[in-house]
């Protein structure tokens, strides 16, 4: 047995800091905790509290980190590099094999101790996998089947996909002992601990999967560690969390937290400002001074490890030439948009990559330049006649969404591409298929400090993009697997910056448009600090 080596892993654990004991009985005798209202534009998409099915950026906001918790944690408040979690360390038995010691006296919020059991079943082809297979299927021998319920609930379709994007090769979690657990990958991977700590790889109570009717009664409240539990959700309208007074973490600050749907801005803000909620969530740019006028109140945020992007459908008639979808890359002022909707406050990034990512960051990376010209003449070498180009769009899911969509139809139109906006009412509608699925909004985030965790996730062939059969590149196929299974960093960087060139100009899958950015208003007598993330933490010591 071996520790890891700093070449063949990304994230190290660290030392856990004993979280303070407050008796429980002192909390009911004085329990004077707050109860707090936050406005927001979405809750979830999917109707779900289901960390694998809904893999968004409102979701981020309401799971963590106050529902769902990893193994490896990320400084939430920080850099969001990783540090213990639900686990207090790990090490590398070899570039396939992970062990993790698990923290004991974690208590889920049904009261059941966590144990290796709700590792592994987390983690099982009943709650995660269904009937997907790991990539080297042939690792995979009947005595190592992950162990499953006695109780079978019928998945939804897209969660073992989910799975397969995150763990696309993991055939085994193993409970050495009711404290240990060892992740065996079928193949060499230096992203595992990266993978245990993204979207998606929290931990749930084996029971509390077991004891539910359906899986949709599970996944509106589901029995997880977080310092908050479930009270009420109301689909489309709000979800109640009331605290876990036996978090391991130490007493949640709040007696209990609403979020509550209100899609308009305005709205948002004038609740906030009339006392009706203590937090107002997705304020523009344009905004923040209206509220800060106000002088009992502040606007905190900034950019996010999250890009906005407009994607291509390369099997729409229009589109199937790369040089039509190079002609929109080209036509696009970015800076413009950065100057003129976000007052400067994101930016225009080095492509579909963060200086997070360390080592295979590529700072010199471009994005594709504003060239109007060269815009036209790719038009008229790809033989473009003008006919219609539909772009599909959600109303305001993003902020200036509406906003940044209607410049990007002026300013493709200025190079000659006839697009037509429509805007639709959910993601089913965005991603469906047929003749007039061209172009679409999207964002994607980097859960985690390796390109694997966006541009292969993503984008790669089990990414969602060629899962729903828009977009695919045989090269650029074949770079992902160097990417997922090399351990030679060299080769893992170039080989990045190879993906980034067919991707973003050679065949383009998508235009990273700029860094997201996110910003919430709140009353400046609540003493708070926000993520640079969707997530809002609301855990002992950042409330009061």
């Amino acid at each position: 047995m071996r520790e890891t080596s700093r070449r063949s892993v990304l994230w190290m654990g660290g030392a856990a800091v004993a979280a303070p004991f407050v008796p429980r009985f002192a909390i009911a005798q004085t329990d004077n905790r707050p109860r707090i209202t936050i406005a927001v534009q979405k809750i979830v998409n999917s109707n779900t509290l289901d960390v694998l099915r809904e893999q968004s950026n409102v979701g981020e906001r309401v799971f963590f980190t106050s529902l769902w918790e990893a193994l490896i944690s990320r400084d939430w408040l920080g850099n969001l590099m990783p540090q213990p979690g639900l686990a207090t360390g790990w090490k590398r038995l070899d570039d396939q094999t992970v062990e993790l010691q698990l923290r004991r006296g974690v208590k889920f919020h049904n009261g059941d101790e966590m144990t290796a059991e709700d590792v592994v079943f987390t983690f099982s082809r009943e709650r995660m996998f269904g009937d997907t297979q790991p990539k080297n299927r042939a690792t995979l021998r009947t005595s190592e089947n992950i162990p499953t319920s006695r109780v079978t609930k019928e998945l939804p379709a897209e969660i073992p996909a989910v799975a397969r994007r995150a763990w696309p090769d993991l055939v085994r979690v193993e409970a050495v002992d009711r404290y240990t657990v060892r992740f065996h990958n079928g193949s060499p991977d230096v992203t595992l601990e990266g993978r245990l700590a993204r979207y998606g790889s929290d931990i749930m109570s084996r029971r509390g999967w077991e004891e539910a009717a359906s899986y949709l009664d599970w996944a509106r409240k589901p029995i997880t560690t977080g310092p908050y539990k479930v009270v009420e959700f109301r689909p489309d309208n709000s979800l109640t969390l009331e605290a876990h007074d036996e978090y391991w973490g130490g007493t949640p600050p709040l007696k209990s937290i609403r979020f509550v749907e209100v899609p308009e801005v305005a709205s948002r803000v004038a609740g906030l400002l009339s006392g009706q909620y203590q937090f107002a969530c997705d304020i523009p740019p344009d905004q923040i001074s209206e509220v800060e006028k106000n002088a009992a109140f502040e606007v905190q945020g900034g950019t996010i490890l999250n890009h906005r992007l407009t994607c291509f459908d390369k099997n729409n008639a229009q589109l199937a030439n790369p040089l039509v979808r190079r002609a929109f890359t080209h036509a696009i002022d970015r800076q413009a948009i950065v100057d003129s909707l976000w007052a400067g406050r994101t930016k225009v990034p080095a492509g579909l990559q963060w200086d997070y990512y360390g080592d295979m960051f590529h700072a010199d990376w471009k994005v594709p330049e504003f060239n109007p010209t060269l815009a036209r003449d790719l038009l008229k070498q790809a033989g473009y006649k003008g006919d219609a180009i539909t772009y599909r769009v959600l109303n305001n899911y993003y902020t200036n969404q509406n906003a940044t969509a209607q410049i990007l139809v002026e300013m493709w139109r200025s190079v000659g591409i006839n697009v037509q906006m429509s805007t639709v009412e959910n993601w089913s509608q965005i991603m469906a298929r047929g003749p007039q699925r061209a172009v679409r909004d999207w964002s994607n985030s980097a859960p985690f400090n390796d390109p694997v965790s966006s541009l292969v996730n993503q984008h790669g062939p089990n990414g969602q993009q060629q899962q729903i059969g828009e977009w695919s590149n045989a090269e650029m196929n074949q770079l992902c697997e160097v990417l997922e299974t090399s351990t030679d960093r060299a080769l893992r960087r170039r080989s990045f910056r190879r993906m980034l060139e067919i991707c973003e100009h050679e065949d383009p899958a998508y235009t990273v448009l700029h860094q997201n950015a996110t910003f919430t208003a709140k009353a400046k007598s609540i003493r708070w600090k926000t993520a640079p993330a969707f997530a809002m933490d609301f855990r002992p010591g950042n409330y009061a």
